[in-house]
């Protein structure tokens, strides 16, 4: 594979610290071009020094002085912008190929939808990018030949447990593939068990601690509410172009199982393994090849069993909106 020149969006969040995690292990296949954050100006400091990009974007024009003056004091020849047309800039950028979209929130939908513009190869993290623009930003991506690939776990395994020469493109309707409906998973979080009297009075520390996977706090707080999940939902139905009735939620408390895909056949398939973000980014980095991710192997035997339930829409009236949400289509997900 030749050398592939990365945009990483959200360096300094969960996703952006795995996706570094990754190219650090190969370094003759990535360069990282361009680090962007929000307003975690020490830690994209450190980055800037192990990475050397050739920019690096702050949301805040003072801290991007800042840093600015760190680095060329530390010798290090990144070039420092600030602001939201800096992070529009870096998803264009002609010498890059790949745009890792990890920037949580409405804030990332204008430079993704850059990238997409750019004819870039985006790596999708940013779930609000299609809830509040699905439409629009599908149309871009096909207008402009860029190729979409899941970063969401669960958005990942289906991908994965598709037809081969599934891109998410739409040209070809799944259901026209012998698909039947799209199984996402839910870990359930930390209140899974609860009952809705003890849903009153829970914490936030409570809510942030997820029994499987280490989160930012409000993506956290999202899937222990399970509204996370509901706009995985919408996410699904744009990636895919599957209906909201063809889309159904499991409560898998182990996220040992991904998700999965049905097929008209009776076969179900499903991508599982440990429940480690560098996965689902390892895959897409290299896709259609495979890479090391610094995952280890699934150990079946310690897992011992894999349970499932219905989810609970009265504990978790997040997720029927949702639902409601993308049935109702128009301005209704990007309201939600």
């Amino acid at each position: 594979m030749p050398l592939q020149n990365l945009t990483i969006l959200g360096s300094t969040g969960s996703i952006g610290v795995s996706t570094l995690d990754v190219i650090r292990r190969h370094p003759e296949r990535y360069r990282v071009v361009a680090l962007c954050a929000h307003r975690q100006a020490e830690l994209l400091f450190e980055q800037c020094r192990e990475f050397a990009p050739k920019f690096a974007v702050l949301g805040d024009a003072v801290a991007a002085e800042t840093l600015q003056a760190r680095l060329r004091a530390a010798g290090v020849p990144t070039e420092v912008r600030s602001g939201a047309e800096a992070l529009e800039h870096m998803a264009a950028l002609p010498e890059v190929n790949v745009v890792m979209a990890a920037i949580v929130g409405a804030a990332g939908l204008q430079p993704t939808l850059a990238a997409a513009r750019a004819g870039k190869k985006i790596l999708l993290a940013n779930k609000e990018a299609l809830v509040m623009a699905g439409p629009i930003f599908m149309r871009s991506v096909r207008e402009n030949g860029a190729v979409l690939l899941p970063i969401d776990s669960e958005h990942n395994a289906i991908f994965q447990s598709l037809p081969n020469d599934f891109q998410c493109d739409l040209t070809k309707p799944l259901l026209a593939r012998g698909v039947r409906r799209l199984l996402l998973t839910a870990s359930g979080g930390p209140f899974r068990s609860h009952s809705v009297a003890q849903l009153q009075a829970v914490t936030p520390e409570q809510a942030v601690a997820h029994p499987n996977w280490v989160m930012g706090r409000k993506i956290s707080v999202d899937s222990a509410s399970m509204m996370n999940k509901g706009l995985e939902v919408i996410e699904a139905h744009w990636l895919f172009g599957v209906a909201a009735d063809k889309i159904d939620v499991v409560i898998h408390p182990q996220s040992v199982i991904h998700s999965m895909v049905e097929y008209v056949d009776g076969s179900v398939i499903a991508q599982l393994g440990n429940p480690d973000m560098r996965t689902p980014i390892a895959h897409a980095l290299a896709y259609p090849e495979r890479i090391e991710s610094g995952v280890g192997s699934l150990d079946l035997f310690q897992v011992a069993h894999l349970d499932f339930e219905a989810p609970d829409h009265e504990r978790f009236p997040c997720l029927a909106l949702a639902f409601r949400a993308l049935r109702a289509g128009g301005s209704a997900p990007a309201s939600l």
